[in-house]
């Protein structure tokens, strides 16, 4: 069956919040997979890191891939790369050193749809205002991120951790068929033979020292890195912090903490949307560095709440979590409009890779400095681990208000 292109973009949609339902397992199975492991909170960090560390060695692949041949071949094999990473999870691992291999086989399948996803719809739409679908695309994110927490939570409740991620699996394979059956192929499509691609196709790195030259765009680059190394920390210790604010308080809330954390997490979507069009009016670096530090400030606050009543730490948590995402869409469109034009590509490719590469470090600094602070079950140490993340954030608005990051774009 083939649909008319004006129903690509809902498809597409489907099939991004599909694949993404894989993307919370961990964070979810995070606390009964670290009893049943015995392992440190560095060591469950790391597995929630690994995740990144996949997705960062399969984006340039994926994408330089998607300039050769149709981004719909590209997008199937990560789907099916996805899924395998999540069955591994549920069937075979049983260690360590397994979980950090299939979780990162499970990120390399994001990467294989996320950004090829997206390729597929700009290849095949081409009447109407593009920008409103990429955008769609872009804030379905927070909505598949969301529904993988509530079905993981659920999942878990009633089956244990393991069927968390086997069930999963079928995520990311009916997006598999959706694109295989939905999407049509490109019919100026006309490879059908080995792909040369070099070491420098993937990582560019002439161009890329041209966009670290450009302080403007490189100013947004570091920006969506302290970005991620918070956001991706959060999103894969709440869970576990909800835990420990029900322990602390002897009290249980009337949602799980699964549910709480996918409910919460919708309120990012509107928040990134929102946030870029408060920042075409008072200008995007005043308001990414306002965001930053309104961030890290709430985070810190949210840490200090356990203990307290529930619905103080609820209001914190969708406060930390607006603002953590308000300034998302500013970062990544700051640096499509500042980069010039003959690196754009290049500038977009080590915006995407220090972004994960972000999200690959959060999740581990946080867990390191659990275990350096005391442990999960002290205040103390969750306000050390918050610390830890949201600092980045007012270094980078600190160092890139002294090195005239703001005075340098008012010219631009």
């Amino acid at each position: 069956m083939r649909f008319q292109s004006s129903s690509y973009t809902p498809l597409m949609l489907l099939a991004q919040t599909c694949a993404l339902l894989g993307f919370a397992c961990y964070a979810v199975v995070l606390t009964p997979l670290q009893e049943a492991w015995q392992l440190s909170n560095l060591q469950s960090g790391l597995i929630a890191s690994a995740f990144f560390f996949g997705y960062m060695l399969a984006v340039p692949l994926a994408t330089a891939l998607t300039d050769r041949i149709d981004a719909r071949k590209v997008y199937l094999v990560g789907a099916i790369s996805a899924s395998c990473g999540l069955l591994g999870m549920g069937l075979f691992a049983d260690s360590f050193v397994l979980a950090l291999f299939f979780m990162a086989l499970n990120g390399a399948g994001l990467a294989g749809t996320y950004m090829p996803g997206l390729k597929i719809l700009s290849d095949r739409i081409k009447t109407g205002e593009l920008t409103r679908h990429i955008s769609f695309y872009t804030a379905f994110f927070g909505i598949g991120t969301g529904f993988s927490y509530l079905c993981s939570g659920w999942i878990l409740e009633l089956f244990g951790w393991r069927y968390v991620f086997s069930i999963i699996a079928f995520g990311p394979l009916a997006s598999f068929l959706i694109v295989l059956w939905g999407i049509p192929a490109l019919a100026d499509d006309k490879w059908s033979g080995p792909i040369q691609i070099r070491l420098y196709d993937l990582f560019p790195l002439n161009k890329w020292r041209l966009v670290l030259q450009d302080k403007t765009a490189s100013g947004f680059i570091f920006g969506y890195t302290a970005h991620s190394l918070e956001l991706f920390a959060s999103r894969s210790w709440i869970v576990a912090f909800f835990g420990f604010c029900a322990f602390a308080s002897g009290m249980e809330f009337w949602l799980t903490a699964t549910a709480l954390a996918g409910i919460i997490n919708f309120f990012g979507v509107p928040s990134s949307i929102l946030g870029n069009e408060i920042a075409m009016r008072v200008g995007r670096q005043n308001w990414i560095c306002f965001v930053m530090l309104a961030s890290a400030v709430l985070g810190i606050a949210l840490a200090f709440s356990t203990g307290q009543s529930w619905w103080l730490i609820i209001a914190l948590a969708i406060g930390h979590t607006i603002f953590i995402m308000a300034d998302s869409a500013t970062l990544t469109a700051g640096l499509v409009t500042s980069a010039q034009e003959n690196i754009k590509g290049a500038a977009m490719g080590l915006h995407s890779l220090m972004g994960f590469g972000g999200g690959l470090l959060g999740p581990a600094i946080f867990g390191f400095v659990l275990d350096l602070s005391g442990s999960r079950t002290s205040q103390f140490s969750w306000i050390c681990a918050y610390v830890a993340i949201v600092m980045w954030g007012v270094l980078f608005v600190i160092y890139e208000r002294r090195n005239g990051w703001l005075k340098k774009v008012k010219k631009a």
